[in-house]
């Protein structure tokens, strides 16, 4: 029987797969480069919380447009020029109350409603929140700093296939009468997750 040596194979790092698929579409005449930098381009100036911001200021001020909102928040989000992918077949939008907090979670994955409230950020990724969130719910609150009171509900929403979800916060009182680029502008994408509260509720 002959010594026959197998080299061992080495794994490719990640640049170099990338760079191994792209040199294969450029071959057959695609430009992922280009769809690339449209994507981030698009992450980076469309798809941002100021988007959810605008809804929420919206549902604030304007008590018809809220009942919108909470019947059918894609339609009403298209009413203010805001677009969703087809796929995202529904948004529900989940109005908080001084007794209730909403939550958001992806237990399969990390989808949220991304052209509305902005990319996922990295923790909401974790496999840690996602496993987590839905039976700690109240333990996990705390450890990212909303400490909600034993009387206050909290109500967990795990997104599936063609809904996604958004959280309206409760609005703080000192805001009552401002405009709404103003009320937009101190929504956060935390709020309307739902792990955190704005200020003054």
């Amino acid at each position: 029987m002959d010594d026959q040596r197998i080299a061992p194979t080495r794994t490719a790092s990640v640049e170099q797969r990338t760079d191994a698929i792209q040199a294969v579409m450029e071959a057959r005449g695609m430009q992922p480069g280009a769809a690339i930098d449209s994507a981030y381009q698009l992450a980076e100036e469309e798809w941002v919380p100021l988007n959810g911001g605008r809804i929420v200021a919206k549902a604030w001020t304007d008590p018809a447009f809220r009942q919108r909102l909470l019947a059918n928040g894609k339609a009403a989000a298209a009413e203010l020029g805001l677009s969703m992918p087809p796929h995202h077949r529904h948004l529900v939008a989940l109005e908080n109350t001084a007794d209730l907090q909403n939550v958001i979670v992806c237990t399969l994955c990390s989808c949220t409603a991304f052209t509305i409230i902005g990319l996922p950020p990295e923790w909401y990724k974790d496999l840690d929140y996602r496993a987590r969130a839905v039976r700690q719910s109240r333990t996990v609150l705390k450890e990212m700093g909303l400490d909600l009171p034993a009387s206050t509900e909290i109500r967990v929403w795990d997104t599936t296939t063609d809904t996604r979800y958004m959280v309206i916060p409760t609005q703080p009182p000192e805001t009552i009468g401002w405009p709404e680029d103003k009320l937009a502008a101190i929504v956060t994408k935390d709020a309307m997750i739902g792990v955190a509260r704005l200020p003054g509720t």
